[in-house]
């Protein structure tokens, strides 16, 4: 059976299949709804059921607190229809402009840069492009059907090969692949560009690049590419770690800091030894943000990195520092642990 979903403000319908979640259907007929891991984990999808009722997948409580669900409130990825729907939701410009697609790719290289963290490069085929938005991440397609996301860092400007920043995850499907057995040349599938994570171009508000750990992959990406756009727009990157070696390219960063003038680096450490010898900001790194900038009401934020940190920035930034909830957007690193919880 199939259900009509009209969203609104927009007005826009698609059809649903019975047993389809609204978020796939949303995708399959081209309508930009906002999402991220698409596992019911990171709240990037959430909106509202005006009218109809469905039926949630399994699904983080913290994504979905009992509370909202209560109020109608929806996560979209996990949310399958029982009938024809209204729903609430903002629609993002431009998520669709490049079509998600299926490509292999062969490893061109594997650099560790810290003890959890490997920069692994892909080379697609001859005469083979992908395009994508900066921000933007692929799915891994693993053996029994799993897949595993990772943000591209490279800029869309950025001939082959592709890069991504992998942290070790001990017992990782994928990830303990990625730091044993996997070696240059080996062949890897994956599908997108996919997520609603990119850099809004049609605004010239300062902006607050917010990441932890390799949360830094998909900002790096989208100041590499405002550079390449010549763009003038007042960007501050506020990094934060526990230790030193976390910062794996605390050396970019600051190359970044020295090269553009319209360019900020904060770095911030928050479980340091006394051997580290840090001289600069420590604590948590939403917190240093709201410390150098209690008004965020006239700046865009784009946040990236583990849920706890996004989900204390979202909240803690627009309680107490006035940023509109529209000009958050944010990517929660979710793991298989995180999905499972």
């Amino acid at each position: 059976m199939t259900f009509q979903i009209t969203v609104q403000p927009s007005g826009h319908q698609f059809a649903c299949e019975d047993d389809e979640t609204i978020l796939a259907a949303a995708m399959r007929a081209g309508i930009g709804l906002p999402y991220g891991c698409k596992n019911g984990a990171c709240s990037s999808c959430k909106g509202k059921v005006l009218e109809g009722s469905v039926v949630h997948k399994p699904h983080q409580e913290r994504a979905l607190p009992a509370d909202e669900a209560a109020k109608g409130v929806s996560l979209f990825c996990c949310a399958v229809p029982q009938g024809d729907l209204v729903i609430e939701a903002r629609e993002v410009a431009g998520s669709d402009d490049y079509p998600i697609r299926k490509m292999p790719s062969r490893v061109s290289t594997l650099e560790k840069v810290a003890s959890d963290v490997i920069i692994m490069t892909l080379q697609l085929p001859a005469n083979e492009t992908l395009k994508f938005r900066a921000g933007q991440y692929i799915e891994f397609m693993l053996r029994d059907g799993k897949r595993r996301s990772y943000s591209l860092a490279s800029p869309p400007e950025q001939d082959q090969p592709l890069s991504l920043h992998i942290r070790h995850m001990p017992g990782g499907l994928f990830t303990d692949q990625v730091f044993s057995t996997l070696k240059e040349r080996d062949i890897l599938r994956f599908e997108g560009p996919m997520g609603t994570f990119f850099v809004r171009e049609d605004s010239d508000k300062p902006m607050v690049l917010l990441a932890s750990g390799t949360g830094f992959a998909p900002i790096k990406a989208i100041v590499e590419h405002l550079r390449a756009q010549g763009s003038q727009r007042q960007m501050t990157l506020y990094w934060g770690g526990r230790r030193p070696q976390d910062l794996y390219m605390d050396a970019l960063c600051r190359e970044w800091a020295m090269q553009m003038p319209n360019f900020k680096y904060v770095p911030v450490l928050s479980n340091l030894l006394p051997e580290d010898h840090w001289a600069g900001r420590t604590g948590f790194v939403h917190q240093a943000v709201m410390a150098d900038l209690p008004d965020l009401s006239g700046h865009q934020v784009y946040a990236c990195g583990a849920p706890i940190m996004v989900d204390s920035a979202k909240k803690d930034f627009a309680a107490q520092c006035g940023l509109p909830e529209e000009e958050f957007y944010a990517d929660a690193f979710t793991t298989e642990a995180d999905i499972n919880k």
